[in-house]
């Protein structure tokens, strides 16, 4: 089986091009955006794509759609720290035949692996995600815990803007605001927007007169 990675996070693209060939896969290449991806997916025909979402330029799910307009017989496997509802919904959509959490054990990813590429769609059921209540507080190590994008959307968001105006103002897409929404949520144990909006007023990354 012929594989293309497809992540910007080089050192985890570089350990799971170790795992593939280790497993006795091909690598074909490995690229960093999605863009690249495709133009990689001309050039080597892979079998399989693994696909992260969160990709400069033009993301994991757009990729997804036009690798898979393009040559319907590749496989694409998301790849993601979460399985966030929306995100399962779109990559469905999109035509992903897999949608595998990034923290699986080696042996598990590859065994969901061959399950792909004998034919199986490995997507999880949808459900409502509990996430922990918590207290909102101003401390550093809370805010530190987001990058620097995911600082910037909840700024924006937290002045009212639609998730649509931040991804037009940030030239990404809408799918990749959302997906950073739901990265913040985790990262700061919030269940909601609204709390990630009250967030960002108590810890100054805005301010609500703005």
């Amino acid at each position: 089986m012929k594989v293309l990675i497809v992540d910007d996070h080089r050192l985890f693209a570089s350990g799971l091009k170790n795992l593939m060939e280790a497993g006795g896969i091909t690598v074909v290449g490995t690229v960093c955006d999605g863009t690249a991806a495709v133009a990689a997916v001309r050039e080597h025909r892979p079998d399989m794509v693994l696909m992260d979402i969160q990709l400069p330029g033009c993301d994991g799910l757009q990729a997804t759609r036009l690798i898979k307009t393009e040559f319907p017989s590749v496989k694409v496997v998301i790849l993601t720290m979460n399985a966030d509802d929306q995100l399962l919904l779109e990559a469905k959509k999109n035509g992903a035949a897999g949608f595998l959490l990034k923290n699986l054990e080696a042996e598990e990813f590859l065994a969901l692996l061959s399950r792909v590429a004998t034919g199986e769609v490995i997507l999880p059921e949808l459900n409502e995600r509990r996430m922990p209540n918590c207290v909102l507080t101003k401390g550093e190590s809370a805010k530190e815990s987001l990058t620097a994008r995911q600082k910037e959307v909840l700024t924006y968001i937290a002045r009212g803007m639609t998730y649509r105006q931040v991804a037009e103002l940030l030239y990404i897409s809408e799918t990749t605001i959302k997906y950073h929404m739901n990265e913040i949520l985790v990262r700061l144990h919030l269940q909601n927007r609204a709390q990630a909006i009250a967030y960002a007023v108590q810890s100054g990354l805005t301010n609500p007169d703005e």
